[in-house]
């Protein structure tokens, strides 16, 4: 049995009884539109209202998608917990292309190490990730990730669901509003 001296904090903002998750991979440009309309949401519809949950779907097309999700679940081990790995996510949406390659097999990233990768994104967040990125079991929260993805059926990102319930009339492009009136009326 492994002890661990560490708890990844949930991404998880708001108290209200509706629940809205989001399944999403750091470099996806539609994953990124998403993300950075969360903070709205919650405003616009109540954080007493909602609840708002981010799921990271690691995805192998986005060649460093499995670094980069494991950097935000490290982040979140750290002080500040969940808003650290916000900020790092925040940090990678904002460079996104820095972080992810050509038409998904080329470009400047073909020479760049995962330690680079890493480098990159404690410059970018100002969040320092190494010893975190590096605790051994840190793969069960990632396991965990992946498996509530999977038993959910959802298989790209971002995928929303609601309540429990996949929401596949939704999507990155439509307006803050239209989510708030899906949750709220």
């Amino acid at each position: 049995m492994t002890t661990t001296s560490w708890q990844a904090a949930p991404l998880v903002w708001g108290s209200g009884q509706r629940v809205f998750e989001a399944f999403l991979e750091p470099t996806c440009p539609y994953s990124v539109r998403t993300f950075n309309k969360l903070d709205r949401l919650l405003e616009q519809a109540g954080e007493n209202r909602i609840t708002v949950k981010i799921r990271l779907q690691s995805q192998p097309w986005h060649m460093y998608s499995g670094v980069l999700v494991r950097c935000i679940l490290a982040a979140s081990t750290l002080s500040g917990g969940k808003e650290t790995a916000k900020k790092v996510m925040a940090a990678v949406a904002a460079h996104r292309e820095e972080f992810e390659f050509e038409r998904h097999a080329g470009g400047a990233n073909m020479d760049v190490t995962p330690n680079q990768i890493i480098e990159r994104l404690e410059r970018y967040s100002d969040v320092e990730l190494k010893d975190a990125f590096a605790m051994p079991d840190l793969d069960r929260e990632i396991k965990w990730h992946c498996k509530y993805a999977r038993q959910n059926g959802i298989h790209v990102s971002p995928t929303f669901m609601i309540d429990g319930l996949v929401r596949p009339d939704m999507s990155s492009g439509d307006e803050v509003e239209a989510w708030v009136k899906l949750l709220v009326g």
